[in-house]
């Protein structure tokens, strides 16, 4: 534990070598929370940071897949340094999404903050918190490319929260249900309440207002925040939620249920030579990790067990639609964003005209002429953008309109739809393995460093980004809009007219390639590609190619 007095610390500081007397750090006098006394520290641009502050003791031993459990300490909590992720396979070092080594642990759970230069309690400040996604086994709320400083810079105060991952974060078992009173499984979700309680009862005292908190997350971290959004335990812990990538308002569905978990949890205590919960409770986390299903970062385990969401009558005790039909939910301002490239379709394989009519046809059958109405092509060189549309409108953007849809559907707080579509410029000739830069598009992910603005990441080690005066600009407009909608729930600035989505103007935001502009759906093909689910998928390419695959860069 990283306990010291202020005394110690500044002493340690005072005696430090010549080339570490560089650092432009200073330290900030230790507060008081409601676990302890923390101490942190002013970066070289003047942003005040907490890095490390732990919101539950550390999941391990006995509490191993246990819900978090509170902490408290005595003396002061130095919290100067970010901590290790949680247990994951690590990246390799020249994927498009590495900004460098982290170490793993099982103790984990901690929260990152970042303040304005020379903020102070009583400046009531809007709050913005992140979620880190990667498909529920990979994340980590100190990666570079989620990063406050910047969004500090700007007036508010950003957090990141971590959260258990994989068989650590999400297995349910029948002794741990018997063990925790009828619900196991879904500890990454319990993590993060207590991260969002820990926030509401502390955030004042780093300059926040506990009733102007938004939750963002991307990807698996979208799909958390709209766990939150409906599970009935996180009401009133915020105020207004951006999900980007996997927007969810009152979908159907009644997903994993506890019975179905618990089997898979037998299935790991079996695989994993263990007798008893107690014995898979000493087993070495790294064995845990290699058991994991995982195909990310250039790892791939396809016969290994995969955990995940469940609906344990607990943290989520229905379905999201049974949740917001009865009102369960939390009713709050929405975003749902999503990606111009991040969606595959069978289509986009096509070469010609007439490769793209007969893979039409796979796809539709009977109904492919009604198909080619709605999205023809006339010469070879439309195909590309034509098929990319489709792709798109078929998963990705119905997905997200949906949740404009349902938002209206079911509560009175608006929703904002948007979609980024800037493609990055590459530096020639650079060499990025997961990234074919002739053809990659506005890929899983890309949008996150815009909102944060923290583009610089892309080449700390090497230059990769070709940066433009419009890249900083579109960055800087979109910064301003997620701070207005911390402020007041409604993200229109001067720089971007947003209007709320409904049924009459069914319209988003498409943050472009040249300039910022309000469209509108295009909803009749959209109901109709809803209508008419594509046939031979899987004959067309199946996997990634088939309709509403997530495509392109990172997944988290």
């Amino acid at each position: 534990m990283r306990k010291t007095t202020f005394l110690a610390a500044i002493l340690c500081a005072a005696a430090i070598t010549p080339l570490m007397a560089q650092v432009t750090e200073t330290p900030i006098a230790p507060m008081q929370t409601s676990e302890g006394q923390v101490a942190g520290k002013v970066l070289a641009s003047g942003v005040r940071a907490w890095f490390g502050v732990p919101f539950a003791k550390a999941p391990i031993n006995d509490l191993r897949w246990r819900p978090p459990q509170p902490i408290s300490w005595k003396g002061v909590w130095t919290a100067d340094r970010k901590m290790p992720e949680c247990m994951q396979v690590l990246r390799p070092h020249n994927i498009n999404h590495y900004f460098g080594e982290e170490a793993t642990a099982e103790d984990c759970l901690y929260v990152n903050v970042w303040a304005p230069p020379g903020s102070k309690p009583s400046d009531k400040l809007p709050v913005i918190v992140f979620i880190y996604g990667g498909g529920g086994t990979i994340g980590s709320a100190g990666s570079a490319m989620y990063d406050g400083e910047n969004m500090a810079k700007k007036g508010v105060v950003f957090v990141t929260i971590a959260y258990r991952l994989g068989i650590l974060g999400w297995m349910a078992h029948p002794e741990l249900t018997k063990e925790q009173g009828g619900h196991s499984g879904n500890y990454a979700y319990l993590d993060q309440n207590a991260a969002l309680k820990w926030i509401h009862a502390n955030i004042d005292r780093f300059g926040g207002d506990a009733s102007h908190v938004v939750i963002t997350g991307q990807s698996a971290g979208a799909g958390s925040v709209a766990a939150q959004l409906h599970s009935p335990m996180s009401k009133g812990l915020f105020s207004g939620a951006m999900m980007s990538s996997v927007c969810s308002v009152g979908t159907p569905g009644a997903g994993t249920s506890l019975a179905e978990a618990e089997k898979t949890g037998l299935e790991i205590q079996k695989r994993l030579g263990a007798s008893s919960l107690a014995d898979l409770r000493y087993v070495p986390a790294d064995k845990i990790i290699q058991l994991q299903s995982e195909n990310q970062v250039g790892y791939s385990n396809n016969a290994g067990v995969r955990t995940g969401a469940i609906t344990d009558g607990y943290f989520t005790p229905g379905s999201k639609e049974d949740m917001a039909k009865t009102h369960q939910m939390s009713d709050v301002p929405v975003i749902g964003n999503f990606n111009s490239g991040e969606s595959n379709s069978p289509l986009q394989k096509a070469a010609t005209v007439a490769e793209y009519n007969a893979i039409a046809a796979r796809m539709y059958g009977a109904d492919a002429p009604a198909f080619l109405k709605l999205y023809p092509v006339k010469t070879d060189a439309d195909i590309k953008a034509v098929a990319a549309k489709v792709a798109r409108e078929s998963a990705i953007a119905n997905a997200s309109r949906n949740c404009g849809v349902n938002q209206v559907l079911y509560n009175k707080s608006p929703a904002y739809i948007d979609m980024f579509n800037h493609r990055y410029t590459y530096t020639p000739g650079v060499k990025i393995a997961d990234v074919d830069q002739a053809s990659v598009g506005v890929y899983h992910n890309a949008d996150i460093p815009y909102w944060f603005g923290n583009l610089d990441i892309f080449n700390i080690f090497r230059t990769t980004r070709d940066l433009t005066p419009f890249d900083h600009t579109l960055a800087n407009d979109m910064q301003d809009s997620l701070i207005a909608f911390a402020k007041t729930g409604n993200p229109q600035t001067a720089a971007v007219k947003w209007p709320a989505w409904s049924p009459k103007t069914d319209v988003f935001v498409n943050f472009g390639d040249n300039d910022i502009k309000v469209e509108a759906f295009n909803s009749k093909a959209m109901t109709w590609l809803a209508a008419h689910p594509a046939q031979g998928a899987s004959q067309a390419g199946g996997g990634a190619g088939a309709p509403g695959v997530i495509a392109g860069g990172p997944r988290d």
